[in-house]
């Protein structure tokens, strides 16, 4: 963060140019939109499909207007407006979530109750030490393959950048990055209990197992409108909270996709004034917007909603994290490295993912979790609609066609790894290959400005070493001061008498 900070760059594909060339910057920049604008298919898709599962609405209803409603507040407002509205989602987003808390632990009889029921059913499981890649959720999975996933998001994505470089100070963005931790903990705390009441509520009668559902995203709005169908408005604000949650992470997106497209593809190519800039800018808007809506239209095909994303993150953003890495960090690294290394990163994380799709992942290694319907009891049904579109398969549970039974065959003997390794291994195969080939290529005589490098004044340990040494420097400033002034006031004095 200090790293961009310094730097201030609107985009920060603008360093890839610098440190390296444009062909870089423009790969950087394609990257990073693709894998927005697939992002945002499932991100919009994906409440309008528990809206259509929990009150009947529409399916392409809900995509359009939760499209057309971040189109409309990022054009007229901007990033000003998107920061703003944020900041009451989130508001929105914890009230959505701890309302149906509320409400499961109350209808099982206490906190303890709903912990005793995931503890029992094996959903407590946070010390398994299998160090085997091929082991779907582990504790290093998780560990291991989240830290490369996030340092991505926080580190080189664009709307992360953009946000925390608006910022007055590099203090000021290193408070807002603290704040952003502890409201995602919040979050994901109140997902993972929400998941432990689900599974509390339904641990005798699976609604999934049982047929009632037809995906397993759509658990929770069955939950919803199960347990507060006698509570008018509760479920609007549970809906409330998940479009919240889209909101603000589509239309800081668009808003990211706007600024990178005037900046990189745009402003470098055209002479235009700042006003026909910003009348751009809101076209552009309205474009992605538009783009986005035909992308959730898509986004059925990926299954799995959380799997695909991760999937879908690491080949983009894992290469990219390897490049930065190599520019930052490297600076023997020249162009002709990053290029190969950028390359060899997504091909590596391609290849992963489609050897994952081939050779689905064993029951051994995924270790699916017992489900029963033993205490169904079908004479009764919650206020569910039925107008969901069909159960598409998920991304690793695709049947193959007969012109590939071959390839089935052959990767049925070589499982595939834990699919949170795939953005690792893009990162992985980034940082080996762009090093090899700077070497191979001249690298030891690459000159760059050390400004394009990480430096001393980047580091945290450096910035609480010089907030440390300023404050005692005053300090003894301000006590040499009043020395100075208790001489003066007896001189003066003595020179009275």
């Amino acid at each position: 963060m200090p790293f961009f900070y310094r730097l201030g760059f609107t985009s920060i594909y603008e360093y890839l140019e610098l440190r390296f060339n444009r062909t870089i910057r423009l790969l950087g920049i394609l990257l990073f939109m693709v894998n927005i604008i697939v992002l945002n298919g499932l991100i919009i898709y994906a409440p309008a499909l528990a809206l259509n599962q929990g009150a009947g609405v529409d399916l392409w209803g809900g995509i359009i207007s939760t499209a057309v409603v971040c189109t409309i507040y990022c054009t007229l407002g901007g990033m000003k407006a998107v920061v703003w509205t944020c900041v009451l989602q989130i508001g929105v987003m914890l009230a959505g979530n701890l309302s149906v808390i509320i409400k499961a632990v109350m209808l099982q009889g206490g906190i303890s109750t709903v912990l005793s029921d995931a503890q029992e059913g094996g959903r407590m499981n946070f010390w398994d030490f299998d160090p085997n890649p091929l082991r779907r959720h582990t504790f290093w999975t998780l560990v291991i393959g989240g830290v490369f996933g996030w340092i991505g998001v926080y580190g080189t994505n664009q709307a992360q950048v953009q946000t925390y470089i608006s910022c007055k100070s590099v203090t000021h963005a290193r408070v807002a990055m603290y704040i952003n931790l502890l409201g995602l903990m919040c979050i994901m705390l109140c997902s993972v209990f929400a998941g432990f009441c689900l599974y509390s509520v339904y641990k005798n009668c699976d609604p999934f197992t049982a047929g009632l559902v037809s995906a397993s995203d759509q658990m929770m709005p069955y939950l919803v409108m199960d347990i507060m169908k006698g509570y008018p408005g509760l479920p609007g604000l549970y809906f409330a909270g998940v479009y919240s949650g889209t909101l603000s992470t589509v239309s800081c997106t668009i808003n990211c996709l706007t600024a990178v497209t005037l900046v990189d593809l745009i402003k470098p190519y055209t002479t235009l004034s700042a006003k026909h800039l910003s009348i751009l800018s809101k076209g552009l808007s309205l474009f992605y917007g538009v783009l986005f809506i035909g992308m959730a239209g898509l986004a059925s095909l990926m299954g799995g909603m959380m799997e695909a994303v991760v999937i879908l993150s690491g080949i983009t953003q894992g290469p990219m994290f390897g490049v930065f890495t190599l520019g930052v960090l490297c600076p023997f690294v020249n162009s002709k490295g990053v290029v190969s290394g950028l390359v060899s990163g997504v091909l590596a994380s391609l290849c992963a993912c489609l050897w994952a799709l081939f050779s689905p992942p064993t029951p051994e290694m995924t270790r699916p979790l017992p489900l029963t319907t033993a205490g169904c009891n079908f004479t009764t049904s919650p206020n569910w609609t039925s107008t969901a579109p069909p159960t598409q398969p998920t991304l690793f549970a695709t049947t193959v066609s007969h012109n590939s039974s071959d390839i089935h065959q052959l990767a049925e003997g070589w499982p595939s790894i834990s699919y949170l390794y795939f953005g690792m291994v893009g990162t992985l195969a980034c940082l080996i290959m762009g090093m090899i080939v700077s070497l191979l290529t001249g690298g030891w005589n690459e000159t760059v400005d050390p400004k394009l490098t990480f430096m001393k004044e980047d580091t945290l340990t450096y910035q609480l070493y010089k907030f440390l040494k300023d404050n005692i420097t005053r300090k003894r400033s301000k006590h040499g001061q009043k020395n100075v002034t208790r001489t003066e006031f007896c001189l003066n004095t003595i020179s009275g008498t």
